[in-house]
């Protein structure tokens, strides 16, 4: 769960001049929702072949993260401000809150910061190194300082130039995961009543 979450690190925008993080920052903010395709490539250890899988995200401001794996089979995940929501065909929903997994929620609180590539905190859980690498590129490097996140990942890559254009996570067990995102869109800028639902608790 840790690391599907970890996986939904999304930063936004760079302009065509020289960007810093904090001007990522502001960018973030002036964009409410955010949709992409996405593509993850798991290389894991001892395996000779790859874990790929194919979806669709939505990142709300308000609302949260909806996470959608559509291939090779059906996984939903929601993540907000009070509860962690995955769901799987044929299977009840599993519901984390606050309440039952505090740990969890303290990942909750920091990848709400680097949705909106909030330096303040992520100088606090990470060391940088931030490249403005001209032509719209840019690159985020996170060296994780203390437990429990570097003793999970050795480092989080993210690159990006309009929008964040990949993912890249390299963790202690020697496995790889690299997401591509893809027909990232900003507009409408409000949800849809559809896309609202997909945040309304279970009934």
């Amino acid at each position: 769960m840790i690391r599907t979450l970890c996986l939904m690190l999304t930063l936004l925008c760079a302009s065509a001049q020289a960007i810093t993080l904090d001007q990522l920052q502001q960018r973030f903010a002036s964009q409410p929702v955010i949709r992409a395709n996405f593509e993850q490539v798991r290389t894991i250890s001892g395996m000779s072949q790859p874990l790929v899988s194919r979806g669709q995200l939505l990142i709300a401001q308000q609302q949260g993260l909806w996470w959608h794996q559509a291939t090779p089979f059906v996984m939903t995940l929601i993540l907000d401000d009070k509860r962690m929501v995955q769901s799987m065909s044929g299977q009840l929903p599993q519901v984390i809150t606050a309440d039952s997994n505090p740990q969890m929620f303290q990942f909750n609180h920091l990848l709400r910061a680097l949705f909106k590539a909030d330096e303040k905190v992520l100088r606090e859980n990470f060391e940088l190194d931030f490249h403005d690498k001209g032509n719209d590129q840019w690159q985020l490097s996170l060296t994780p300082k203390a437990a429990p996140l570097n003793k999970i990942f050795n480092r989080i890559d993210l690159q990006g130039a309009a929008f964040l254009n990949s993912i890249t996570l390299d963790d202690k067990q020697g496995d790889k995961t690299a997401i591509t995102l893809s027909d990232t869109r900003t507009k409408p800028k409000q949800l849809t009543d559809e896309e609202r639902a997909r945040f309304a608790p279970a009934q």
